[in-house]
């Protein structure tokens, strides 16, 4: 797999994690809590996508590292509100875990990619 088609398979891949993630916030208790941890997780989780499809029409390498940045920070953020609703048990894990993987996939692979631009 080239870079162009790695960059459009990952694009496909944040997509749909944000999709899957907006599916689980419509399924948070309706309580002050749980209003708070969906509007976090639906901005961390929607973020990932829109700011990786973003540096992938950066006008320079520094808007891209910066990008690239941003989708690891929301991954990692999108982790931790994830476990959040797990051991609140707001929700099945059977739900909830899946989601905390691809976060957490999703980190490692945005922490490598900006390991490999800062070595260039």
């Amino acid at each position: 797999m080239d870079n162009k088609e790695f960059a459009k398979s990952l694009e496909k891949r944040t997509k749909q994690f944000a999709i899957n993630i907006l599916r689980l916030t419509s399924k948070l208790p309706n309580t002050p809590e749980g209003n708070v941890v969906r509007y976090q997780l639906a901005k961390s989780g929607t973020s990932v996508g829109a700011n990786y499809r973003e540096a992938n029409r950066a006008r320079s390498k520094a808007d891209f590292k910066s990008k690239v940045s941003i989708s690891e920070s929301e991954s990692s953020e999108s982790g931790f509100w994830l476990e959040i609703i797990d051991e609140m048990e707001w929700l099945s894990s059977d739900i909830v875990r899946p989601l905390l993987v691809e976060s957490d996939e999703l980190l490692a692979i945005f922490a490598s990619i900006g390991k490999k631009l800062k070595k260039n």
